[in-house]
């Protein structure tokens, strides 16, 4: 559906003079690229762990959805920069007959995508960045179809130039917004869902513990949560080590690594570790 919308798009941009039609064109071309990555990036992130890919392979869709918020980002920015140029040189006339005609068909394709896309959205950070590629586009044609009645109906062409802007101004916020989440995960930062601070003071709580240190909470694929730590214990470990796995899960934080040790053994940590 969207390698059909692009090329209907293109053709329809050029022959009525549209920029808002060629502009919601760009985006999906962007798309295209954005969902062939998405599905690539889902069926490899599904292989299994390996003895060389130990963790699996879920940061390959935290990497595509990087990608493909990149990609509107940049896309944005050609609209706003084409839309300045034609505020200042204007075209003499849009052909407002193809541009509504275009633009509803890519409307109705859109809102199909982004139905199946949506399903799935709020489990993988993915298929996230696919939708905000469909996303990005329904509202792109809504504001051709906006931009195009008000030629019609006052012959007010500017009306293109805006509605491109708007198609970059509404998009730019999400799409930054996806590009800090997947780059926060692809450089292992702890995620916002959980602090670090509060998840350490509920594990030194806990009976038996002395301290906690080297305590590291990340996410391989933007939804699930992983943590290491040191847990200083004065007493058995087992029941210690039962009780820090807990209450972790208790956390959401469901994969776990603890190095339980000894209070003597926190001495050696510190010559070790000045």
């Amino acid at each position: 559906m969207t390698v059909t919308i692009l090329i209907a798009e293109v053709v329809g941009g050029i022959v009525s003079g549209s920029l808002a039609l060629l502009s919601d064109a760009a985006h999906m071309l962007s798309d295209a690229a954005g969902l062939i990555l998405a599905l690539v990036a889902s069926w490899y992130g599904q292989k299994q762990a390996s003895g060389r890919a130990t963790y699996g392979n879920k940061r390959f869709e935290v990497l595509a959805a990087f990608i493909n918020a990149v990609v509107v980002l940049a896309i944005s920015v050609w609209i706003i920069v084409r839309a300045i140029m034609r505020f200042m040189a204007p075209e003499p006339e849009v052909h407002t007959g193809v541009m509504l005609v275009v633009a509803v068909v890519g409307l109705l394709a859109n809102v199909v995508s982004a139905i199946i896309l949506n399903r799935s959205a709020s489990d993988s950070m993915n298929v996230k960045g696919a939708l905000l590629h469909v996303l990005s586009d329904l509202l792109g044609s809504v504001a051709v179809i906006v931009a195009g009645l008000i030629i019609q109906f006052t012959g007010f062409t500017a009306a293109d130039s805006i509605a491109s802007l708007v198609i970059a101004v509404i998009i730019v916020p999400r799409a930054t917004s996806l590009v800090f989440s997947s780059a926060g995960v692809l450089v292992e930062r702890a995620p916002e869902t959980v602090s670090v601070k509060a998840v350490r003071q509920r594990l030194s709580a806990l009976p038996g513990v002395v301290a906690v240190h080297d305590l590291h909470v990340w996410s391989l694929d933007g939804e699930s949560l992983l943590a290491t730590c040191h847990v200083v214990a004065d007493g058995p470990h087992h029941p210690v080590l039962d009780a820090v796995h807990s209450e972790l899960v208790k956390m959401g934080i469901d994969h776990s690594t603890i190095q339980m040790e000894t209070p003597d053994h926190v001495k050696c940590e510190g010559e070790l570790h000045p």
